[in-house]
Formats: structure tokens, C-alpha cells, sequence
């Protein structure tokens, strides 16, 4: 499907303010609106740049005051959510080497400790190595953990949110990777926006790399759902922030939509 998609954020700083964001889809063009003027104007200094994981990132400065936000975009996505359930797990000397990166411990995502391994295990149980691991994985984080708010904050890791039973789709995405890891499953986290969620706001999930490709698993659904459009992707939140500041600022709101684009030519 062509998704007409867009996030708008409003920020508020008392001294200008340097920023790096990731808010620019990885495919489709884009528009920049800024206090509903198109564009940034010279003083924001905006720049992009692409980094290591071929995420789009932008630079700017905000100025003192109120500034809002916008980006628009029109990114065609898949219908349906692929699946794989036969893809195989990869002994780690045969795999790609950028996905090596994926199968080590990273900030959120401690895999190497010995609970996450024995965790990984148990939720697995007798499941096939491969796909079927990670669909269990998934499925268990479903079914096992709560979707609250303020059961987490931004320092809180994979082993904490197992800990408290709860968490937020971020929180959701650092279990499954983690649990992939412990098994020598490369993973990484997603973040982008999922058409018609319920309540629609940012959002992240975790890809596992099974057999020649990567398999997006969302612990958040009940079954699989395509209508993604990815934003970023990286080892863990740490990778994937929306914003990052380097001074104080407040955002005061942050609202996303994607509608079905009525102009595409039908299949």
C-alpha cells in the first residue's frame, strides 16, 4: 500500500538548542515544515547525514521559544507482514558480517548474561532452531508481559522489564532481541510507525535475521501486520532515538498519522 505519513512535534527550549534527529523514513521523499512555513530556514543550520546502519539522521538547532515540528512523507509498504516459518537459524561462521554486530550484548539488551540465556531457553522450549524460535519468543512476550505505561523509563534494560512483567513497545523490542541474542539469533530494534495502531504514536518492534533475510516480529500484536514504515533501525533504543538534545527543551506534543494515499493506482 502508499501510506501518506507524517509526525509533528512540538518543542519548547529557553536557549538555542542543538538537536540530532531520526524522523525521516529510509525510503520515499519527504516535506519539512517548520512553524507551517515550508522548510528550515538558514539559522536552524539543518543538515543530514546517513550513519552506520543507513538510517537518515538530521541536525539542526532550535531556536529559543516555541518551534513545531513537521514531516511528511509518501512511503509505499507492504500489505502483509512477511513470514518465513521454515527459515532456519544460521551457525554464526556463515553469517553476513554486518549482521555480526547484531548477535552482540549491546545497552539495552544484556544477552550475555546467564538469566537471558536460561530464559531464552525456557521460552523456546523444543521449538525448531530458526524462525519458530523467534515467533515463540514473540509470542511468549505477548502473552506474558503487560503493555503499561510508566512501568519504565529510559535507562530501564531487557532483564528489568522481564523483572517487573511490564512495559512499552520499546520495552517489548529490547526482550526480543535479547532472548534472539542469548541464542545466537542476530536481532535488532526497529522504530517507525505501524498504519492504523491503536493508539497511533511512534512505535518499535525487533527484526530477527533467519535464513538470507531479516523477519520483522512485533510482540505489541496479537498476529503479524504489515503497513510499517520504517524510520531507523540500530542494536537497541540506544541506536534509533527520534530526537536526540543537547540542551534542556520540552516537547510539549508529538502527534503521528498515516492515511491510506487515495491518489495510488490501484494494484
Amino acid at each position: 500500500m502508499r501510506l501518506l505519513t507524517g509526525c509533528e512535534l512540538s518543542i519548547e527550549t529557553e536557549a538555542p538548542s542543538p538537536v540530532q534527529a531520526m524522523l525521516r523514513p529510509r525510503s520515499g521523499g519527504v516535506l519539512w515544515r517548520v512553524n507551517d512555513r515550508d522548510g528550515f530556514d538558514p539559522a536552524h543550520a539543518f543538515a543530514e547525514y546517513v550513519d552506520g546502519f543507513g538510517n537518515r539522521c538530521q541536525r539542526f538547532t532550535l531556536p529559543e521559544g516555541l518551534t513545531r515540528l513537521q514531516v511528511q512523507s509518501v512511503v509505499d509498504t507492504a500489505d502483509d507482514l512477511p513470514v518465513a516459518p521454515m527459515a532456519p537459524a544460521n551457525d554464526p561462521a556463515t553469517l553476513p558480517d554486518e549482521t555480526l554486530q547484531f548477535l552482540l550484548p549491546s545497552r539495552y539488551c544484556p544477552s550475555d548474561r546467564a538469566a537471558m540465556w536460561q530464559r531464552a531457553k525456557a521460552v523456546v522450549g523444543d521449538a525448531p532452531a530458526g524462525y519458530a524460535q523467534a515467533e515463540a519468543i514473540r509470542a511468549w512476550i505477548h502473552g506474558h508481559l503487560a503493555y503499561r505505561y510508566g512501568t519504565s523509563d529510559s535507562s530501564t534494560d531487557a532483564q528489568q522489564t522481564l523483572e517487573q512483567g511490564a512495559g512499552v513497545c520499546r520495552d517489548f523490542a529490547h526482550v526480543g532481541i535479547t532472548l534472539c541474542r542469548a541464542l545466537d539469533i542476530p536481532a535488532r530494534m526497529v522504530v517507525g510507525w505501524l498504519h492504523a495502531l491503536k493508539p497511533m504514536d511512534m512505535h518499535a518492534w525487533f527484526e530477527a535475521y533467519l535464513g538470507d533475510a531479516w523477519y520483522a516480529f512485533d510482540a505489541t500484536q496479537a498476529a503479524p501486520r504489515g503497513g510499517r514504515v520504517v524510520i531507523a533501525h540500530g542494536r537497541d533504543a540506544a541506536d534509533v532515538a527520534f530526537l536526540t538534545t543537547y540542551r534542556p527543551l520540552r516537547t510539549l506534543s508529538i502527534r503521528v498519522w498515516t492515511e491510506i494515499d487515495g491518489d495510488a493506482p490501484a494494484d
